[in-house]
């Protein structure tokens, strides 16, 4: 690897971290994604609990479908097949199970959208302000963008996944509560899941989307009428 490739890939990993961290203005702060009435309802209660949720959402839920429209998303762009993101734009954003989760999803990708375009424009972002293609969603916008700065999938995607479950793992230690050490242990044991369903959706396409990840949909549906909340979904 010379000096100026060695460059390129660390200034793209750099860019990733950025757009993944948790400083990054898409307000995925204010939203649990179901498990604030999951914690109201019992469901979750300690670390394993959370666990357990999280890695069931994972690995057969909503989570299972992004990682396969970020993997998909990515692989558009690489092979030149740029043409087809509206498609996939409007197939995720058609996947959405609940109205909470329809607002999560288009709040964060909006946000998101808006600030890749001022801070790291590219050519990529401006189709989705095509008027034909409908709100996009985190994983479809940021896997094409990843696409575009030549980060390898295999990094990308896991990436991608450790910051949809690190997020969740915030909620959850502000909601139990836990504490940090807590948090964090949560979050590693979750490594391994992690990288698990980020190979296999990298070889998978949209004819392998599909959830049976019921309770994080109930859930969903439950918090709209929940009567104490901290979160938006």
């Amino acid at each position: 690897m010379t000096d100026q490739t060695y460059g390129q890939t660390a200034l793209a990993f750099l860019r990733l971290q950025s757009w993944l961290s948790p400083s990054f203005p898409n307000g995925a702060y204010s939203y649990s994604h179901g498990l604030e009435w999951a914690v109201e309802a019992g469901y979750v209660s300690d670390r394993r609990s959370l666990i357990d949720w999280l890695e069931a959402d994972l690995c057969y839920g909503s989570g299972r479908n992004e990682a396969i429209f970020f993997s998909e998303a990515y692989r558009c762009v690489a092979e030149g097949a740029e043409d087809q993101l509206p498609e996939l734009a409007e197939l995720a954003a058609a996947s959405r199970g609940t109205s909470e989760f329809v607002l999560e999803s288009a709040q964060q990708s909006s946000a998101c959208l808006t600030t890749l375009r001022s801070v790291w424009p590219d050519r990529i972002l401006d189709m989705f302000l095509d008027p034909k293609c409908p709100p996009t969603v985190l994983a479809v916008l940021l896997g094409a963008r990843a696409a575009r700065e030549r980060i390898a999938v295999d990094i990308a995607l896991p990436a991608f996944l450790h910051s949809y479950v690190a997020n969740l793992v915030s909620a959850g230690v502000r909601l139990v509560p836990l504490g940090q050490t807590d948090g964090q242990l949560a979050i590693a044991a979750l490594e391994l899941p992690i990288l698990s369903r980020s190979e296999i959706a990298s070889r998978e396409t949209v004819d392998d989307l599909g959830s049976a990840g019921l309770m994080v949909e109930l859930a969903s549906i439950a918090h709209e009428l929940q009567y104490t909340r901290l979160f938006r979904s």
